[in-house]
C-alpha cells in the first residue's frame, strides 16, 4: 500500500525532535517506541521501504536565534533534494513573539526557494500563542499568497505530558476554538488540523463540518485510540477530508498501518485516508 504521511519528524541526529536523554526517555515511556538515530540515507530508505511519501518536521529549532534556524532550514532542504522521491516537503514551525516579522521573512525565504512543499505549522502549546492570536497574521498572508495550507495542532500533546507542571504547556492553547477563529476570519486559507483533539473530539468534529476551509490530519495516535465519534466520521461524512500522518520517528510505519488495517475500514476508504485524500489536498501545493 503507497502511503502519503502529512507529518512526521526527523530521526538524524541533527533533526531528531527530542534532543536530551530525559526527553529521549520519556519519548520511550509515551509512545513505547525505543529511540533511535538514521543516518540522512538511512532515514529516506525507510522510507522508501515503507512506500511512503512524506512531509516532515524539524519542529524543535523555533526557539534558536534567526541565524541557526536558518542553517537548519537549508540542511533539510539540501537532504530533501537529494531525495526528492519520498520526501514530499517540509512544515516549519515559528515563535512569533520571539522572532516578530524577521520570522515571517524566514518563512519567505524558504517558500521562495522552491525546493518543495513549504507550509507553516502552528504549534500552540510549545509557544504559547494560539493559532487565533493576531500575531500569526502576517504568516496567516504569506500562507495566502503562496496558496500554501497551514498546520494548526489539537489536543493533549506528548511533549511535557507526565511531568511535573507539563513542562510549562497549557493544553487549553491547543483547543479546537482556535482553528475555528482562524477558519471563520481567513476562508480563504487552507487549514489542516491536526492530531486527534481529545479531550475535544466533538468540537473538532463540529469545526470540520461547519467550515469547509478545514480539513484533518491525525499524527501522533494509533487508530485504535480514536474517539467512536471519529471512527464514525472517518467511514462517513469526514472520509474524503481525513489524512494520515504517522508521527515517525516515534511511531513506526509497520505497527502503524497494521493497526489501521484491524479496524476493519472498508478498503476504499483506507485508500482515501492512508494517500488519495492528501495527493489531492497537496496537488498544488509544491
Amino acid at each position: 500500500m503507497r502511503l502519503f504521511d502529512c507529518h512526521s519528524h526527523w530521526a538524524t541526529d541533527k533533526g531528531y525532535l527530542f534532543r536530551t536523554e530525559a526527553e529521549r526517555a520519556q519519548q520511550e515511556k509515551i509512545w513505547r517506541t525505543p529511540f533511535k538515530l538514521f543516518t540522512e540515507n538511512e532515514q529516506a530508505e525507510y522510507f522508501r521501504a515503507s512506500n511512503a511519501r512524506v512531509i516532515l518536521d524539524i519542529s524543535w529549532i523555533k526557539e534558536l536565534p534567526l541565524h541557526e534556524m536558518r542553517a537548519y532550514h537549508d540542511y533539510v532542504f539540501d537532504v530533501q533534494e537529494q531525495h526528492r522521491d519520498v520526501m514530499f516537503g517540509q512544515w516549519l514551525q515559528f515563535n512569533p513573539r520571539l522572532h516578530g516579522t524577521a520570522a515571517v521573512q524566514e518563512f519567505r525565504r524558504c517558500i521562495d526557494k522552491k525546493a518543495g512543499f513549504v507550509g507553516l505549522n502552528i504549534n500552540a502549546q510549545v509557544t504559547g500563542v494560539p493559532a487565533s492570536d493576531p500575531s500569526w497574521a502576517p504568516f496567516y498572508e504569506a500562507s495566502l499568497d503562496a496558496d500554501l495550507p497551514v498546520m494548526i495542532l489539537c489536543g493533549l500533546t506528548g511533549i511535557g505530558q507526565g511531568l511535573p507542571g507539563g513542562k510549562g504547556i497549557v493544553l487549553d492553547d491547543g483547543h479546537p476554538r482556535h482553528v475555528d477563529q482562524v477558519a471563520a476570519r481567513y476562508p480563504r486559507l487552507k487549514i489542516l488540523a491536526a492530531r486527534p483533539a481529545w479531550p475535544w473530539q466533538d468540537e473538532m468534529i463540529a469545526i470540520l463540518l461547519h467550515k469547509a476551509n478545514v480539513n484533518y490530519e491525525l499524527h501522533g495516535w494509533g487508530p485504535k485510540q480514536f474517539t467512536p465519534a471519529l471512527k464514525k466520521e472517518i467511514r462517513g461524512r469526514l472520509q474524503d477530508r481525513v489524512m494520515f500522518g504517522c508521527d515517525f520517528p516515534v511511531l513506526r510505519y509497520e505497527k502503524v498501518i497494521a493497526d489501521w488495517q484491524a479496524e476493519g475500514y472498508p478498503p476504499e476508504v483506507l485508500e482515501k485516508v492512508l494517500r488519495q485524500n492528501a495527493e489531492r489536498y497537496f496537488a498544488d501545493s509544491q
